[in-house]
């Protein structure tokens, strides 16, 4: 099978990387200010990329109801990075599901550049997260049967990118990954495996990075390393960054810093 049947294989059954189609939404040019300074929590819509309102998501099994955000409000203000820190089990990965639009809320909102998400079809989602939203999962992102290099070529291409080899090389050289360019995900260490899945979630010079536990699999040295690369990322793109972590020295680099605790975001 060939790369290109193999990308268009994947675009049907990864909806991780789901190819845009022409009417994706318009992408603005990115901003070279310093990151906003002001309170993430009270900050005016005009200033904001993300803007989550009265979150909730309830999970069903049979009689049992599990409640995972409680009316969590969030705002991710344009070109700066925030944090988000809390206990295992209170809500962070599910949240992080319904920014990406991978997941749809119980109720609330969620806007994105303006626009509600809970208002878009799956395949209009799918279209956002590929020319404009970068995520990196706990679980992973990758595709099994394709190469490090395979799989950030593959969310190049999906976004409509150019030079998508050599973007993906660069990438990956980058994190330190220069020698591994050719390794399928199996052939990868638990780090090395996350650091593939950020280049694939920055392959397409999102506007927004979504982050689960981004250095989970990284010792301190390799985490420095791939957090100077999204530092970087920010300054050159004006890249709206969202880091959830337990990791509290990760969480101080943020500009603005956040808590979920209870299914509900507050100030830290």
């Amino acid at each position: 099978m060939t790369l290109t049947a193999l990308y268009a294989r994947v675009a049907r059954s990864y909806p991780m990387t789901s190819a845009p189609t022409t009417s994706a939404p318009t992408t603005s040019d990115p901003l070279t200010s310093d990151p906003l300074t002001s309170d993430p929590t009270t900050s005016d819509e005009g200033a904001s990329l993300v803007e989550a309102r009265d979150l909730f998501k309830i999970y069903r099994e049979g009689a049992v109801e599990t409640v995972a955000l409680r009316g969590a409000d969030l705002v991710l203000p344009r070109h700066a990075v925030t944090s988000l820190v809390g206990p295992s089990g209170s809500g962070k990965s599910t949240l992080i599901a319904i920014l990406a639009g991978l997941s749809l809320p119980s109720a609330g909102q969620v806007l994105f550049d303006g626009e509600d998400l809970t208002r878009f079809d799956e395949a209009g989602r799918a279209r956002l997260r590929a020319r404009r939203i970068g995520i990196v999962l706990q679980r992973g992102n990758l595709v099994p049967f394709l190469t490090a290099v395979e799989n950030v070529e593959l969310a190049l291409k999906l976004a409509g990118g150019r030079r998508a080899r050599r973007r993906s090389v660069e990438l990956l050289r980058e994190l330190g990954l220069a020698d591994r360019l050719n390794h399928l995900p199996r052939r990868l260490s638990g780090g090395e495996a996350q650091r593939v899945s950020v280049a694939v979630a920055l392959a397409n010079q999102p506007d927004l990075l979504l982050a689960d536990e981004l250095t989970g699999e990284l010792d301190s040295a390799t985490a420095d390393r791939v957090m100077r690369v999204i530092m970087e990322s920010g300054r050159q793109r004006g890249l709206t960054v969202l880091l959830v972590t337990h990791n509290q020295e990760i969480a101080a680099r943020a500009r603005h810093r956040l808590r979920l605790v209870d299914g509900v975001v507050v100030a830290q």
